[in-house]
């Protein structure tokens, strides 16, 4: 079986612009959406190939081209950039008929990425990669960029979606997260309180949980963020938010022992400091926001997948029927957390980071 698939993934990449010869593969099992391989050369890691999950993003060719642009402009001597593989015939990505879409990047060797935050430097890199990479994209003309999950963070739309689940959802499993869908409906209330109107749209990564970003193993050097294909237009709070919640919280997003969920101030603090240490770049307007897009961002995850579990799990991979409503009721009590540290966070950010004039 594993030499079957090994002998179909390498018929895939003749079509790329790589040597020609039988390479191994390595299934990489960390994300939810897409299929990942690491490629491998007489077990030497050379290149990620994935395939974009086409059920999930409909415009693969708006993803890949958001993808292009902005590997053009994330390139600096504190920011390593990964680079696209092209097709035999130039493209970026290549449709199979059979398969679907495939695409290759070049792998970055000897680095890592964790789950969450395990000491205060971690917690600096991540902040200061997660401004950096804003600071690289801010010139990037926003109309270059598609929606390639329109209304990604939408709490309206989520908000939506949400109580058409519980209409349509089985009795026993309304009965087993009642206590979820109670938290919901008041988190919703609180949350509207945002206020985007006076906020710049960026480009924005919209899925900066720890994981997604690569450090160095020699140095612990934050190197770039991976997984972009939720690149496309936001506000910063979106990034900041969801940085913080695998940041600021060491225990992991399905977590069942929510005693282990926490909400490590030396961490933010550090994040904090890592983001001020790329100088001003956030208007006052988004950083006054940014204490309540810690609770946002992991409340519209927890949300979703509360949405998820109500629908039957048809949209993120589960290995137990009830992993859905695990990953909501851990990403409701650290959004608890948050919610409980509006008033610190709010003077943090005040004293931590300078407004772009």
């Amino acid at each position: 079986m594993i030499a079957t698939k090994n002998a179909e993934l390498n018929e895939l990449l003749k079509n790329f612009s790589v040597d020609r010869k039988a390479y191994g593969f390595q299934g990489i099992n960390q994300g939810y959406i897409n299929d990942t391989y690491l490629v491998l050369d007489n077990d030497y890691p050379l290149y990620i190939l994935q395939r974009v999950n086409h059920n999930v993003f409909k415009d693969v060719h708006g993803l890949m081209g958001n993808i292009a642009n902005a590997f053009q402009h994330l390139k600096d001597q504190n920011y390593t950039p990964i680079e696209l593989l092209k097709t035999q015939s130039g493209n970026s990505y290549f449709k199979d008929e059979e398969t679907g879409y495939w695409r290759l990047m070049t792998y970055l060797n000897n680095t890592t990425a964790y789950d969450n935050a395990t000491d205060t430097g971690i917690a600096f890199e991540a902040g200061r990669v997660v401004g950096k990479f804003h600071q690289l994209l801010a010139e990037a003309p926003l109309g270059n960029f598609v929606d390639t999950i329109p209304q990604f963070h939408n709490l309206t739309l989520r908000e939506s979606q949400f109580e058409e689940a519980v209409l349509s959802a089985k009795t026993e499993k309304l009965e087993t997260a009642k206590a979820a869908i109670a938290f919901a409906k008041q988190t919703l209330e609180k949350l509207k309180i945002l206020d985007n109107s006076k906020l710049p749209l960026r480009v924005c990564h919209n899925d900066t949980k720890l994981n997604n970003i690569l450090f160095s193993k020699e140095n612990n050097k934050a190197l770039c963020l991976i997984d972009l294909d939720t690149i496309m237009k936001g506000y910063f709070y979106f990034d900041f938010g969801d940085a913080i919640r695998t940041v600021a919280n060491t225990a992991a997003e399905d977590e069942q022992d929510h005693s282990k969920i926490t909400f490590e101030r030396p961490f933010f603090e550090a994040f904090i400091k890592g983001l001020e240490s790329n100088g001003p770049f956030l208007h006052k307007e988004e950083i006054d926001l940014l204490p309540w897009g810690a609770v946002f961002m992991p409340f519209i995850h927890g949300l979703r997948a509360l949405t998820d579990y109500l629908n039957n799990n048809i949209y993120y991979k589960v290995s137990y029927e009830n992993q859905n409503l695990d990953r909501c009721l851990s990403l409701f009590y650290f959004t608890n957390k948050a919610i409980e540290e509006i008033g610190y966070m709010t003077q943090i950010v005040k004293n931590g980071l300078t407004p772009q004039v």
